[in-house]
């Protein structure tokens, strides 16, 4: 079996429709291709949520209009010449096309359930970030428990918002809150840094002009926290005129 083919086994390896031959050779492919890999493991996920689906009980109406219906619904005359599908001999099935089958079927049944799937995919990311961000409130929180916590604040350049440092010295530890800056422009994000005596050490990315979070690194003897705007992902160092600058003393 050439490379090609087994690229388009991964459906039915999933639903355990190979025989023992294709299995193993399939097995032996999957080793060296990732993308199979991949492949395999959505399928073999997406059949198990399809297999774990609660039944829904039909309304009891629905059964009593299919049974009125039945005498005006003509059914379909037999079909008394076999069809020859392409790459067979007339009269002689064609060896692979109970697979074929089974791939469309897998692929109306993935089709089918790709909406839910996904929708649970996005509900399972808007619950990790909510997680995060909670976490992210807590320790912010702990933070300021701290005996020796200090805080410093500053209104952003312009005047659009303002940011709050809270530091503490014996946990080596500093965060940063912010309120009413305006959301960066499309493509870019607030940047924290340390300033450890006008060196600018990345802290940390806050993605929008509110909320709560520490810092990325120990304080490390820094004299202050700046804040700039920069693109999607962050720099390495400032490429920008700082919004906001707050000396840790």
């Amino acid at each position: 079996m050439s490379a090609a083919d087994l690229h388009t086994l991964t459906g039915a390896y999933a639903a355990h429709a190979l025989d023992p031959a294709e299995s193993a050779e399939f097995e032996r492919h999957l080793d060296s291709c990732p993308a199979c890999a991949q492949e395999v493991a959505e399928f073999a996920a997406t059949l198990a949520r399809l297999g774990a689906s609660e039944p829904v009980t039909p309304p009891p109406a629905l059964k009593t209009r299919v049974l009125a219906a039945l005498p005006t619904v003509r059914q379909d005359a037999p079909r008394t010449t076999p069809a020859v599908l392409p790459g067979r001999r007339h009269g002689r099935p064609a060896r692979r096309w109970p697979k074929f089958v089974l791939a469309a079927c897998l692929a109306v049944a993935v089709g089918a359930g790709g909406v839910a799937v996904q929708q649970h995919r996005q509900a399972d990311r808007a619950e990790a970030r909510a997680v995060a961000l909670q976490q992210q409130q807590n320790h912010f929180a702990d933070l300021l428990t701290a005996p020796d916590a200090r805080t410093v604040t500053a209104t952003a350049s312009g005047g659009a918002g303002v940011g709050t440092v809270v530091w503490s010295q014996s946990r080596g530890q500093a965060g940063f809150l912010a309120s009413g800056m305006p959301v960066p422009g499309a493509g870019s994000t607030y940047e924290l840094w340390f300033n450890d005596s006008g060196t600018m050490r990345p802290a940390g990315l806050l993605p929008t002009g509110d909320g709560a979070m520490l810092l990325s690194g120990p304080l490390d003897g820094a004299v202050g926290v700046g804040l700039t705007v920069e693109p999607a992902g962050g720099s390495a160092h400032p490429t920008g005129t700082p919004v906001m600058l707050l000396p840790l003393t």
